[in-house]
């Protein structure tokens, strides 16, 4: 009895090492990175806006709040120094949804879009030190929403979205030499992939990065890497590598920090909260803390100083929301703060 015994709990053990080491595997990933609920957004509650950054404070434009003619123009900015927002001069232009912006120059821009009944390409800029808006050249491309907009390398681009069909073209907006002039569209190469609307981009170390979003009823899978100095478009590891993970979703949000991209949030049949985190060193992606705000879509997400992200607002179905999480990538999860 004494030897059986023996075995006996050298075997449960060996089990119970086992498990703790599975769980441990199994939640490393999960659980790096940390969800922080910041100061919510003051106005009210909404989904598919635009963002950019100027001087380490955050825009946030547009938007839908899922009533009859909620449509908006209003723009805010938020401080994360502070913690607090304030608003701004509203936009000119029509209000709208799933519009596309960048930052250049010191200077926000925003365009294209949806206003409840048709499809837009106008396109403004905002100068945050006179808290002024004034109208661009139209969009090159034609009138669409769900585009990406980004900047990098001092270039600035909007490109795929949805005009009736699905698009993959992109196009470069050249300011003029003085505030007065319109500037100027170029077509971009263009990428190798799908058609696609309601995409995701980030920047790190001034390449972009773009991928997820939907084209007739499917989640692409596949990502790729932008060198603006080049000009030049480079697949990288679709995002379901050899069934080993399946990032594909649509309306996510992407945003970038200390050298590491992230997608957040997006559709997939369903709503879904799951994080994923992109190392551009070895192309591989890694599972993080999902959103610890109520699941959702069609959230903003932007970056300050590349060191600090954030997801905002968003919906879920008829249910729009005006909350603010900055997240910690490098931190342990702690689900009470």
């Amino acid at each position: 009895m004494i030897k059986f015994k023996k075995r006996h709990a050298t075997i449960i053990c060996i089990l119970i090492s086992i498990a703790f080491t599975s769980c441990n595997a199994d939640d490393g990933d999960s659980t790096n990175g940390n969800w922080i609920n910041r100061s919510a957004f003051d106005g009210p509650a909404r989904s598919s806006t635009v963002s950019f950054v100027i001087d380490n404070l955050a825009y946030i434009a547009t938007g839908y709040t899922g009533e009859n003619n909620g449509y908006l123009n209003d723009l805010w900015v938020y401080n994360p120094n502070g913690d607090f927002w304030e608003q701004k001069a509203n936009f000119i232009g029509i209000g709208r949804s799933s519009a596309s912006g960048f930052e250049l120059n010191g200077k926000g821009y925003l365009g294209l879009g949806y206003d409840g009944t048709n499809r837009l390409k106008d396109f403004y800029q905002y100068d945050p030190s006179t808290n002024t808006w004034s109208q661009k050249a139209d969009y090159a491309g034609t009138a669409r929403y769900g585009a990406i907009g980004f900047q990098v390398g001092d270039k600035a681009y909007i490109g795929t979205g949805y005009d009736g069909n699905y698009q993959k073209d992109i196009y470069q907006y050249i300011p003029g030499t003085t505030d007065t002039e319109l500037g100027t569209w170029v077509t971009n190469n263009g990428y190798g992939g799908n058609k696609r609307r309601d995409a995701a981009v980030f920047i790190i170390n001034n390449k972009a990065y773009l991928g997820t979003g939907s084209n007739n009823g499917l989640y692409e899978t596949d990502f790729w890497e932008f060198d603006p100095t080049t000009e030049v478009w480079t697949r990288k590891r679709n995002l379901d590598y050899e069934d080993s993970y399946n990032i594909a979703r649509s309306n996510a949000s992407g945003f970038a920090i200390n050298g590491y991209g992230y997608i957040a949030c997006g559709v997939n049949t369903g709503a879904i909260s799951s994080v994923w985190e992109y190392n551009p060193n070895n192309d591989t992606w890694d599972e993080k803390t999902s959103y610890e705000g109520t699941v959702r879509y069609d959230a903003t997400a932007f970056s300050i100083q590349n060191s600090r992200g954030y997801v905002v607002l968003g919906r879920t179905g008829s249910s729009f929301f005006d909350d603010l999480w900055e997240f910690m990538p490098f931190e342990e999860y702690d689900d009470e703060d």
